[in-house]
C-alpha cells in the first residue's frame, strides 16, 4: 500500500497545505491500481488532481463530516457530474450517519441527486467491510461529533504477510484510537494541539499521539493535522518522547509506503 499525502492541514488549509485528504493505492491481483481517499477536506480537490484522475477513485472514506474533512466531497460530486468522461459509476462513500445529508448540505442538493452519484453507506463500529480489495475496520474514536478512525489491511508491494495502516481522523486519547493504532506497520495520527492546550474531548497533542502509537503498538507514526499556527518542532519533540519508533511529520506530497 501507498501512502500519498493531498492535505495535512489542521481544521483549515494552511499557506502551504490543503486540509485532511490522504491517497491510498494499492495493486491488485491483476495489477490494477485501487484507489481510496481517506477524508477529502478543504482545499484538497486542486492536489487530487495532480495524482490521478478523479474517476479512477474507487472509494472515499470520511471520518467524519466536519468541513476541513469532506467540504471536498462536493468537488468531487462536479467532477463526476460534468468533467471529462461524465458520468461515470457511482462512486463508493462511506462515512458516520447522517454521511449523505450532510453532502446535501454542502452542496446543496437533495439526498436523491447526492444518491445519483454517490453510494453512501455508514461505518458501524467495529465492523469490517472490504473497499476496493482492502479490509477496513472502522473504531468510533472521541470527537464532539460521530467520528471514526479506521485500520486498514492490504497487500505489500512484495506480496508477503499483508500491510496495515492506522488512520486516526480527529480524536482524543480512547479506547478507539487504541484500536485504530493496534500492530500497525504505520499510524498515521492527528497532533493538532500544543501541549499546553488543556481542553480534551477534541484532538490530541504530540505527546498523546505518541502514546496512542506507543501503547497501540504501531510500528510507524507520521503527525498529521497541525494546525496552521502549531509549532511543529515542539509537537514532534513531544511524540518522539512517548513514542520510540520511526517519527515523521505529514507534508504536501509526501509519500509513505506501508
Amino acid at each position: 500500500m501507498r501512502l500519498t499525502v493531498l492535505g495535512c492541514s489542521g481544521s483549515m488549509p494552511s499557506p502551504t497545505s490543503a486540509a485532511s485528504s490522504y491517497l491510498l493505492q494499492a495493486d491488485d491481483a491483476d495489477g490494477r491500481t485501487r484507489s481510496v481517499l481517506l477524508d477529502l477536506g478543504s482545499g484538497a480537490f486542486g492536489p487530487l488532481q495532480r495524482h490521478l484522475d478523479p474517476h479512477e477513485i474507487d472509494a472515499v472514506l470520511l471520518s467524519h463530516l466536519h468541513p476541513d474533512h469532506c467540504a471536498d466531497v462536493t468537488a468531487l460530486a462536479v467532477w463526476l457530474q460534468y468533467g471529462p468522461g461524465s458520468p461515470g459509476p457511482r462512486v463508493l462513500v462511506y462515512g458516520p450517519e447522517g454521511t449523505a445529508e450532510r453532502l446535501a448540505e454542502l452542496s446543496m442538493t437533495t439526498t436523491a441527486e447526492v444518491a445519483a452519484i454517490f453510494d453512501v453507506r455508514t461505518f458501524a463500529d467495529g465492523v469490517a467491510v472490504e473497499i476496493a480489495g482492502l479490509q477496513v475496520t472502522p473504531h468510533a474514536v472521541l470527537h464532539p461529533v460521530p467520528a471514526f478512525g479506521v485500520r486498514i489491511v492490504g497487500p505489500r508491494e512484495d506480496r508477503t504477510a499483508p500491510a496495515s495502516l492506522g488512520y486516526t481522523g480527529d480524536t482524543d486519547h480512547c479506547d478507539g484510537a487504541l484500536r485504530v493504532a493496534a500492530d500497525v506497520d504505520l499510524l498515521l495520527a492527528e497532533a493538532a494541539f500544543g501541549e499546553h492546550e488543556t481542553v480534551r474531548g477534541i484532538h490530541l497533542t504530540g505527546s498523546r499521539a505518541g502514546a496512542v502509537a506507543s501503547d497501540g503498538g504501531a510500528r510507524r507514526l507520521v503527525l498529521t493535522h497541525l494546525q496552521p499556527w502549531a509549532d511543529a518542532d515542539a509537537i514532534t519533540a513531544a511524540a518522539a518522547a512517548r513514542f520510540d519508533g520511526e517519527l515523521a511529520v505529514a507534508t504536501p506530497g509526501a509519500t509513505f509506503e506501508v
